[in-house]
């Protein structure tokens, strides 16, 4: 037995639990023999945030919280009940409450998809499944965030105001569909961020750094790790005050590496998602084989990446993580799925369901979203651009998966005027459909570049963990929204 399997049947099945695995599993399998699939999701978390603002320990907090989720589905009928109470007790009220959803006089309808794979349990986990804060003790913390406020105030007397916050959580789960199929996964995330403002000259601007992932909260705890993150605060800060308004109207636009995947992620990933296609609601629903995308672009989602934010040894239905090839040199290969839609859609498993927690129902989510390399240099980028956009961060945006029309906001930028980079912007806008963006792609460079591990993920009212990727891409007449 794994690791994990031990630790999450200590936690759910002994120390004084009211559950047993074996009757638990019985419970399970005698409920599924009248579904198409399902699962029993069992959960336990541990979190902590620690919130520093100017010099004083603002909030602190330690929670735990378990439940289980029990879910029962027909065709595309899904029964879920859930509760916080992991008793036998509770799991035979829930399983009531799922039998009444069954249709057709408590048979599995016929015609219901293809028969999905079982679980199976990864021989190796994708990072360590300690617990994160366990090992740097609280007043250690308060310490680190303490030299954090510290050395920005050192660095320059225009800093009026620092932030800093940390956060751990410790998840285990185990998916059960009967006493003989069981998989679990212990998972670490934590993450780090530093905001700081500066005043010059009576204008005030912030800067903002994120890091984090899948591994010890003691790795954040670093000095130079912590350090690098204030200088880039403070850096993005000094930018955003010499900043002058962005222009507007169409330009090429080049994005650098790493975060400004996040639009590849939103005006791309979502549409994507298995549920959208299924339902012909994604401006990519029957394009399978088709060229969706400029030459040389390669889409990825990659759930297999050690200690990164948006991996996962197995998905939240018990699907080990997988590497799926999306888009390969702009042809549609396929969609990321979880087991209701690949047996309905006659697809293979890529361990992409996904939940918020035992109170969510799994739908088909992203991991690490991440653009393959190419061949161009930023050099290359420049050079043929006499007027242009360079982006470097981005913050928020809006997209409509049905039409892939989307809006984002450029949080760092700066103008490229005959092949040179020279003033930074501010109050840039990128609009467009995700569609005609991929299309309009004229290069993709070699510096593939991950984010920081700060991604959350929303979608039908749930938030997960995911990662984003790219190298530097040239985009060729994009509209560009700005206030000058």
């Amino acid at each position: 037995m794994t690791e994990a399997l031990r630790t999450t049947d200590s936690l759910f099945f002994s120390n004084g639990a009211h559950l047993d695995i074996a009757m638990a599993g019985r419970s399970v399998r005698d409920l599924l023999n009248h579904f198409d699939d399902g699962e029993l999701f069992l959960e336990y978390r541990e979190s902590e945030s620690i919130v520093l603002d100017d010099g004083v320990i603002r909030a602190a907090g330690f929670d735990v919280s378990r439940g289980f989720g029990l879910r029962g589905v027909t065709g595309a009928e899904v029964g879920f009940a859930h509760s916080d109470e992991i008793s036998l007790r509770a799991l035979r009220d829930a399983c009531g409450a799922v039998r009444t959803t069954q249709p057709n006089g408590g048979s599995a309808r016929e015609g219901g998809g293809v028969k999905v794979a079982t679980s199976s349990q990864p021989t190796q986990s994708l990072y360590q499944g300690d617990r994160p804060f366990h090992e740097a003790a609280f007043p250690a913390r308060v310490a680190v965030l303490r030299a954090i406020d510290a050395h920005a105030r050192g660095s320059d007397p225009a800093i009026k105001q620092v932030s800093a916050h940390l956060s751990a959580e410790w998840q285990a789960v185990q998916i059960m569909r009967g006493q003989d199929d069981r998989v679990a996964d212990l998972r670490p995330l934590v993450r780090m961020n530093v905001t700081i403002i500066m005043e010059r000259d009576g204008k005030r601007e912030s800067g903002s750094v994120g890091v984090g992932g899948r591994y010890a909260l003691d790795r954040l705890l670093d000095e130079p790790v912590w350090k690098d993150a204030v200088d880039e605060a403070i850096r993005r800060a000094r930018v955003a005050l010499e900043s002058v308004a962005a222009p507007s109207g169409e330009m090429d636009v080049i994005l650098g590496p790493g975060w400004p995947g996040i639009l590849l992620h939103e005006a791309v990933g979502h549409g994507l998602e298995a549920d959208f296609n299924r339902k012909e609601t994604s401006s990519f629903s029957g394009r399978i084989g088709q060229k969706v995308a400029a030459d040389g672009v390669t889409v990825i989602d990659d759930g297999t990446l050690p200690d990164r934010r948006g991996s996962i040894t197995i998905d939240d239905e018990g699907t080990p993580g997988q590497r799926t090839v999306l888009i390969e040199d702009g042809v549609l290969l396929g969609y990321m799925n979880d087991r209701l839609n690949a047996r309905l859609m006659g697809a293979a498993l890529t361990g992409n369901g996904r939940r918020q927690s035992y109170a969510h129902q799994p739908i088909p989510r992203m991991t690490n979203t991440v653009m393959a390399g190419g061949y161009a240099s930023l050099a290359d980028m420049l050079s043929g651009t006499r007027r242009g956009l360079y982006a470097v961060d981005f913050g928020g945006g809006q997209v409509d998966i049905t039409s892939g029309e989307f809006v984002f906001s450029m949080s760092e930028a700066y103008l490229v005027e005959n092949g040179e980079i020279t003033r930074p912007v501010k109050g840039a806008t990128l609009i467009g459909n995700g569609a005609d963006a991929m299309r309009r792609i004229s290069m993709v460079g070699h510096d593939v570049a991950l984010d920081p591990g700060i991604g959350t993920c929303g979608k039908a009212g749930q938030g997960v963990p995911v990662g984003v990727g790219q190298p530097s891409l040239k985009l060729s007449g994009l509209t560009v929204g700005g206030t000058g």
